[in-house]
């Protein structure tokens, strides 16, 4: 069944460390041999064996009118045609800036990077810049890419590994970097208390993705807002996975707390090598080449992620109905899923912000870094490997969240319960006989 793909990896690891480019596609954290994939079209994948699933991850999130929607692949077509990368300005960097100020609350100013990685850690150095101080405060569980300031006690692949810092990351640098527990104000109080005037900057998923799907406490976003403000620190929210995903506005729309500075992803560019980071006028102003933060890049700006980018927030933009009708699709997965695993007596908890879903396989609600580590990963991982031959394509980590898009059907989602059923059922035999 996965006999191509599983050549293609022994071939790769002569060549890319473990076989793979990112370290979650290794399928370490669910066993077995990761999936090649050819194509994708709409809510489908095709993989190096000609087998089909429908897609649950959706490259982690762009992908949220589905894969290959014509008028993205028109737009990239266009621009290919013209040049793939001139190093140099052009018109369609202005309008993409333009329409994404105007979606998003409190964002004045915008740069483009080229991944929600280069976009966390140069709004770290845009804080540090402009407040004159070295720490930052940040959330386990929470992950912002793999700049150093991020690896202590960060999550998705991290986390899968059960290596939570990493290797290579200074003691200079970890020293600056001060760590709370989600949805804990208590915590972030302490941290201020304990380095009064220090802290130049608090970044966290205000919806965190990458420890599952976590929705922040009623109150959290905007107690962490007044301290930040109280302390004169920069708060910063990594919308990399949230945002134009739970809202046209993100987060900061949906919840009703405005950040300082605001960092996003490969939607931005419709699912290509695409990142920015915008947010008051005042702090932007220290960007170079205007003030004395250095930050460049050669790719910044690309006119095939700008025009990809301006085709898909467009339609984001004027068609809001999209948000609602994944909403309906979303919840009606969860409440599915939830029959199935009640009837064979599975414990489990649902997370869901719009069309981001967690799957956790433990008893008590997950709000937090430690009350996620105590879902089962074995079971999980059981549950991917069901779903996945039975043509349904999950994340294959237990820590990651499930990004619906609404080239999804009615039909996908029967089919994807029936899925389950099948699988749950695999799933209640193997808890029974494991005792």
């Amino acid at each position: 069944m996965y006999n191509k793909s599983k050549a293609l990896f022994e071939r790769a690891q002569h060549f890319i460390p473990g076989g793979v480019n990112s370290p979650v596609r290794a399928f370490k954290a669910v066993g077995g041999t990761p999936v090649f994939f050819e194509r994708a079209k709409g809510a489908m994948l095709y993989d190096a064996d000609g087998n089909e699933y429908i897609d649950y991850v959706g490259s982690w999130g762009p992908m949220i009118l589905g894969h290959a929607w014509d008028p993205v692949i028109e737009a990239v077509k266009k621009a290919a045609e013209k040049s793939t990368s001139f190093g140099a300005p052009t018109e369609v960097e202005i309008e993409l800036a333009e329409l994404i100020k105007e979606m998003v609350p409190g964002l004045d100013k915008i740069r483009m990077v080229n991944s929600g990685t280069e976009a966390c850690m140069s709004a770290i150095r845009v804080a540090r810049g402009y407040t004159g101080r070295d720490k930052i405060i940040k959330f386990e569980g929470n992950y912002h890419g793999h700049g150093d300031s991020f690896l202590i006690k960060a999550g998705s692949g991290a986390m899968t590994f059960g290596t939570p810092s990493s290797p290579g990351v200074t003691k200079g640098t970890a020293q600056d970097t001060l760590t709370a527990n989600y949805n804990d104000l208590e915590d972030v109080k302490r941290l201020f208390d304990e380095n009064k005037g220090e802290v130049a900057a608090l970044i966290l998923e205000p919806i965190a993705g990458n420890m599952g799907c976590v929705p922040p406490n009623d109150g959290f976003l905007q107690g962490l807002r007044d301290l930040c403000t109280k302390e004169g620190t920069v708060l910063i929210f990594d919308e990399v996975m949230c945002g134009f995903r739970v809202a046209p506005g993100g987060a900061q729309e949906l919840y009703g707390v405005q950040a300082d500075l605001v960092t996003f992803g490969k939607i931005i560019g419709a699912g290509l090598p695409v990142g920015a980071y915008g947010g008051k006028d005042e702090i932007m102003k220290v960007v170079s080449p205007v003030g004395p933060v250095y930050q460049a890049g050669t790719l910044s700006g690309n006119p095939l992620a700008m025009n990809a980018g301006l085709a898909l927030l467009s339609e984001l933009h004027n068609n809001r109905k999209i948000y609602d009708e994944l909403d309906q699709k979303t919840a009606h997965l969860e409440e599915w899923l939830h029959r199935v695993f009640k009837h064979h007596e599975i414990t489990h908890t649902f997370n869901r912000v719009g069309s981001m879903l967690g799957v956790f396989f433990c008893e008590d609600k997950v709000t937090d870094f430690e009350s996620c580590s105590k879902t089962d990963v074995q079971l999980f991982g059981r549950f991917f490997h069901g779903m996945l031959k039975r043509g349904v394509y999950l994340p294959p980590s237990a820590y990651e969240s499930l990004f619906l898009s609404n080239a999804l059907t009615q039909d996908h989602i029967d089919q994807t319960v029936e899925a389950a059923e099948e699988t749950a059922e695999e799933l209640a035999e193997y808890i029974q006989q494991a005792g």
